[in-house]
């Protein structure tokens, strides 16, 4: 659908209503006291004064003064922006109650002609009025302020003004016809999760006249710089035609486990108990894969990067020389405090604009904390997994087991389905050690050797040993000897 846009200049929004705003059209701005409404707003006529557009916000409510201290702490001001304040506390006089008449038999016909007085003085390309809910309350019935609504609408459209209407969920309820006037409608919301004492934000859009737009609740966060938004994008698995190239891990009995290494484009599942090197494991991948030229991407939740380049140091790997080079990157996150979205936000702009081909998860732990509160694992996992074969990203998942030993899981939540390799690792317990051990269970894309082999982390690097003859039983974590009949 065609039709002139302009930015928001809120980041994510544009993207959500399918490259900005129709020019001309009126939007309904929706939300409950502290959602977040003015500082978007304000936002959204800022982006019109960089345009070199004309802006205008009318306020019923708030005063302007107010307005400017409450934004200054975002390094904004006013500056630019006309202003027609109409709120109570800049009306001259004393405040006064009415006795014979009621307020919308001698106030609402005043403000709806500042309104208009004020839209024909400046004719402003961009319009904030705030809020909506002063005129209803003011209106003597809904017929009356359905009928004023409609006139403002049209009177924007014919002015080419594009105009953001400011309300409450209220009026939304009270008058369903303020809904039907306009060519937008805009929501946002704030909460708090039922899992644990953390501020939710989001947005949805409702509706656009003349466009798509990207539907479900959008998370955002109000940051010193001002509102960002995490558009919730949806993705499908796709088929893939043809294998990619191989990835090998450089060490050299490993890679003949998995048939010359792993594709190109594909997820891996790395699971097992913890401390059995699965980390390390896959650190192995992205380092050879770096060295051929790849870019790679870490994201850890459960310790600081520093603790792991010591430890890819103690290992021989050469991860921090590569960070220095800029072809490998940890981003530490904290699981309590991010969105889905604003992760896969994250991994966006690694991929697309970083331009690495090469991305870790480490570990599911970590992010089925960070995803809980926001819906279910699987959901989220499989967008993001369907995200990165979408761009051909090699992507490793790190995944820890409760058991050490015993019963045999490649995933306590139900995940492995949505990988194309699974890699499971053990410990057992042979001639009264400890050993680690390591076999392929699935690869969707090529060959594999079903063998269980011993895998040792050295000063050297990473080991792996040759087929273990002559012993079964070793997943279960007590192998014992294999007698033939």
């Amino acid at each position: 659908m065609k039709g002139e846009r302009i930015s928001s200049g809120i980041p994510g929004l544009d993207e959500i209503l399918r490259g900005g705003f129709l020019r001309g059209r009126a939007y309904l701005l929706v939300g409950a006291h502290v959602t977040g409404k003015t500082i978007l707003s304000i936002q959204w006529l800022r982006q019109g004064i960089k345009n070199q557009e004309k802006c205008l916000l009318i306020t019923l409510s708030e005063p302007a003064q107010e307005i400017a201290r409450n934004i200054a702490g975002f390094g904004w001001s006013l500056e630019g922006i006309e202003m027609a304040d109409f709120s109570p506390l800049t009306q001259e006089g004393k405040p006064e109650e009415y006795r014979v008449f009621p307020p919308s038999q001698v106030e609402e016909a005043s403000f709806w002609e500042k309104i208009f007085e004020s839209l024909e003085r400046f004719q402003p390309d961009r319009l904030v009025l705030d809020s909506m809910t002063i005129l209803r309350l003011l209106s003597p019935d809904p017929y009356q302020f359905r009928k004023n609504v409609l006139s403002l609408v049209g009177f924007l459209n014919r002015l080419g003004c594009t105009s953001l209407l400011v309300t409450e969920p209220a009026d939304l309820e009270a008058e369903s016809g303020l809904a039907m006037a306009v060519d937008g409608l805009l929501r946002v919301y704030r909460q708090i999760g039922e899992k644990r004492v953390l501020e939710l934000r989001y947005l949805s859009v409702e509706k656009t006249r003349g466009s798509d737009y990207l539907s479900g609740l959008h998370p955002f966060r109000i940051t010193p710089t001002g509102i960002q938004i995490f558009p919730h994008i949806i993705y499908s698995l796709q088929e893939v035609l043809s294998p990619g190239t191989q990835i090998a891990s450089g060490i050299t009995e490993l890679d003949e486990l998995l048939g010359g290494g792993i594709e190109t484009g594909t997820a891996t599942l790395i699971s097992g108990p913890t401390g059995v090197g699965k980390s390390t494991l896959g650190l192995a991948f992205l380092t050879s894969a770096i060295k051929k030229g790849h870019r790679a991407a870490i994201y850890i939740f459960e310790e600081t990067p520093e603790s792991f380049l010591a430890r890819s140091e103690a290992l021989g790997l050469p991860a921090r020389s590569q960070v220095k080079e800029g072809k490998l990157k940890f981003v530490y996150l904290s699981p309590l405090t991010i969105y889905p979205d604003e992760f896969l936000n994250l991994v966006r702009q690694e991929v697309e604009k970083e331009k690495r081909d090469m991305v870790m998860i480490d570990s599911f732990r970590g992010y089925n904390v960070c995803m809980e509160a926001f819906g279910d694992l699987i959901v989220h996992t499989q967008n993001l997994v369907a995200y990165l074969q979408s761009q051909k990203v090699t992507s490793f998942w790190i995944n820890e087991v409760e058991r050490i030993t015993g019963e045999l899981s490649l995933s306590e939540i139900g995940v492995s389905y949505l990988f194309d390799n699974a890699i499971l690792m053990r410990y057992a317990e042979m001639e009264a050690r400890i050993v680690r051990l390591i076999s392929c269970f699935k690869k969707r894309r090529g060959q594999f050797q079903s063998d269980v082999r011993e895998f040792k982390m050295t000063p050297k690097g990473l080991k792996v040993g040759e087929r273990l003859k002559g012993i079964t039983g070793l997943l279960s974590g007590v192998p014992r000897r294999w007698e033939r009949d």
